[in-house]
């Protein structure tokens, strides 16, 4: 294992517990602006979003 992949798996737990945090903190926003909301519904455009996201870093990160 190279000095990335020992630092970046040294932090590996603290990168999943941030993206879960921003799922988490996105879906209780979304529940408190729209009282009626569909959680499963909701869960799935939030993910399809942070998906877009993260293919959009990947891409840039990639050049």
């Amino acid at each position: 294992m190279n000095t990335i992949e020992k630092e970046l798996q040294s932090r590996k737990s603290e990168i999943k517990k941030e993206l879960k945090l921003l799922f988490s903190a996105n879906s209780r926003i979304t529940s408190w602006d729209v009282p009626e909301t569909d959680e499963k519904e909701a869960a799935k455009k939030l993910l399809e979003i942070m998906q877009e996201a993260l293919d959009e870093i990947k891409e840039e990160a990639l050049k």
